[in-house]
């Protein structure tokens, strides 16, 4: 069930973000991409930046420019969406590379080919992502306007945060494959193997099945370290005894999926089933107080307050969601502090940390959902099981 985007989606969401624009008076938004983070580049191209960084270019009237470093032409070429590719010297890799002798754009050279000749407001999506030397570059460009560089990240989160069935259909396809390698390292993890091995069961496995890659770098924390919200593998061994906690994504289409669960190897103990117990019961929760028209932050408060009902306030780091899409973490996010409604077919993370830096363990029970009239649909919807291997 491996899906796309199709071509005309692409030229919609251009369409969308111009009228976006012209109600707040924007003459051009530049949105940029990396690698690591490529969703503002990626959602307008599907081109995903590699060693050099990227972005889209998009003015109020006419049609986008994609804009690469000196060494991407012909990958550029092969995947992008946006037919109009230009090379700028700003985008180029870490490294800086001069490139002698090679012919490069620049941003007036782009402004002047695109036609933007007045500007009283231009915006940058991506912009806590964006490279001193790409900022610099397009600051230079255009301080003849007398205008500076604003942040446009919320204006293009408002485009992305509604999905749409062929998006939906993407991340439906990440979360079957995310459940199938889920099964597939359950059956295969062993005491003895390191987090690292286990990361390489799950990437295998992934690719398989038809990931174009994981939705981000995956880990496995067993034992002593598993209260480490973010993480990275270890060659750590799992030993009997060990609560291991598992973090498995898979990437379809530029689309992230994500699911987490805790494993014990051996007999559990009554406090390991605990808390696993009631990480089960603060998801489940969770899933019951949304669907639309509910306010972000009345989901995130009774969260916390079933937390602390629970035992388990000082294990608590942030709230019970994140938006999901083409990252496993995107905007927006139900915290306390924010005052959006729920809309049909918002996604997110239902991702439920709980961590004690006294005792150095934790875990993590996590499932992508859509908001739908009156709840959920749990894309991934992986069992709740108390896994004693």
């Amino acid at each position: 069930m491996i899906m796309s985007i199709p071509d005309y989606e692409f030229k919609e969401r251009i369409v969308k973000a111009q009228a976006l624009m012209a109600r707040e008076g924007y003459d051009f938004i530049l949105c940029y991409g990396n690698e690591a983070e490529p969703q503002y580049v990626r959602y307008f191209s599907d081109y995903w930046p590699s060693f050099e960084t990227a972005g889209v270019l998009i003015p109020q009237t006419g049609n986008p420019y994609l804009l690469i470093g000196p060494e991407s032409l012909t990958y550029a070429t092969d995947r992008s969406k946006i037919k109009n590719i230009r090379l700028l010297k700003a985008f180029r890799e870490s490294s800086e590379p001069e490139y002698p002798g090679k012919k490069l754009d620049t941003f007036e050279s782009v402004f002047e080919e695109v036609g933007i000749k007045n500007v009283n407001r231009v915006g940058v999506a991506g912009l806590p992502l964006m490279t001193i030397g790409v900022y610099e570059a397009l600051s230079q460009s255009i301080s003849k306007f007398g205008v500076k560089i604003e942040k446009a990240d919320a204006l293009i989160a408002e485009l992305r945060m509604i999905k749409t069935e062929n998006e939906l259909n993407c991340m439906r396809s990440a979360a079957l494959i995310t459940k199938q390698t889920f099964d597939y390292v359950l059956e295969n993890i062993k005491v003895g193997m390191t987090e690292c091995q286990v990361v390489g069961l799950a990437l295998g496995k992934m690719h398989e099945l038809g990931a174009e890659r994981e939705s981000y770098p995956l880990w496995v924390i067993t034992g002593e370290g598993s209260n480490q919200a973010i993480s990275r593998p270890r060659h750590k061994k799992i030993e009997k005894g060990d609560l291991t906690f598992l973090q498995i994504g898979a990437r379809v289409a530029g689309y992230a999926s994500s699911i987490g669960r805790p494993v014990v190897f051996g007999k559990m103990t009554d406090e390991q089933r605990k808390l696993i117990d009631t990480a089960y019961k603060i998801q489940d929760y969770v899933l019951s107080t949304i669907k639309e028209g509910v306010k972000a932050s009345d989901v995130a408060k009774m969260h916390e307050a079933f937390v602390k009902e629970k035992g388990y306030g000082d294990w608590l780091l942030y709230g019970p969601c994140h938006g999901n899409g083409q990252m496993e973490g995107e905007a927006p996010w139900i915290e306390t502090t924010a005052d959006f409604r729920l809309k049909k077919n918002m996604t997110f993370c239902a991702d439920i940390f709980l961590g004690s830096n006294e005792k150095k363990v934790g875990l993590r029970i996590e499932d992508v959902i859509r908001v739908t009239e009156n709840g959920v649909e749990n894309l991934t919807a992986y069992p709740k099981e108390f896994w004693s291997l």
